[in-house]
């Protein structure tokens, strides 16, 4: 089993100047976190969500995936804090609005049975996601936030090689519809990526490394399960195409 990433993981800690950081208190923001801070509570929620439907495509390992639901609805808990320590209410019918598509293609996967494009919509797409979108956010966030986050991507490390290591033991018998999985999902990320993008740069984040750091992610992922690098370069044009 690969080694948690998370156990080799040092998070950057350069020391940033105060003019490289943005206005915490500005209305800018606010307005911007507002969006940016529901996105993730209610991509937290979903993850619960998800993982517990994971638990009955997947019974044999019901209670690991429970375990892993319950962390994600501690991370919820835990950003919903962030938001409150900034005196900002989260805008969640973005949010819900936001993730629609790639949650509604998760449940019509879910109601049919087909586990390889759950697993690859929450624990390859949306975790790989996560992470890389959380690594660009800790160098910019406000003290309190910070400390949340860096607790968080560690565990979603868990979550991601969760999904590596089913789809990499049943390769064999899913490449094919996790192929067809990809190219169905991958182009949302993209365009969850754009609709956030202006926030995200109100926030310090810039979009061309937030989609670099979920690309190199998500290929690392890809290889992990045990495509070559002609299967992990088509299924990654899909983002562009």
């Amino acid at each position: 089993m690969q080694a948690l990433a998370s156990d080799n993981l040092t998070v950057e800690k350069e020391e940033l100047s105060s003019d490289s950081l943005p206005d915490f208190s500005s209305e800018s923001y606010k307005d911007a976190y507002s969006r940016i801070n529901a996105v993730v509570i209610e991509g937290e929620q979903e993850a619960y969500s998800n993982f517990l439907d994971l638990a009955k495509l997947i019974p044999e390992h019901a209670e690991e995936l429970v375990r892993l639901g319950k962390m994600e609805k501690k991370h919820m808990n835990g950003f919903c804090a962030c938001g409150r320590n900034l005196a900002v209410k989260p805008d969640m019918p973005f949010a819900k609005t936001f993730f629609s598509k790639l949650h509604n293609n998760f449940l019509e996967a879910f109601k049919v049975g087909d586990t390889t494009t759950c697993l690859l919509i929450q624990c390859i797409l949306i975790e790989s996601f996560a992470i890389s979108a959380y690594h660009v956010y800790i160098r910019v966030a406000d003290p309190f936030a910070k400390r949340i986050t860096e607790g968080v991507v560690q565990d979603e490390y868990l979550h991601l090689n969760y999904g590596q290591e089913w789809l990499k033991a049943n390769l064999e018998t899913v490449k094919k519809d996790l192929m067809k999985a990809n190219k169905e999902n991958l182009p949302l990320i993209k365009s969850m990526l754009d609709e956030v993008s202006n926030d995200a740069e109100v926030l310090h984040m810039d979009k061309e490394e937030l989609m670099e750091e979920f690309m190199i992610a998500y290929q690392d992922s890809l290889m992990e399960i045990g495509l070559d690098n002609r299967e992990i370069a088509r299924m990654a044009l899909a983002a562009v195409i």
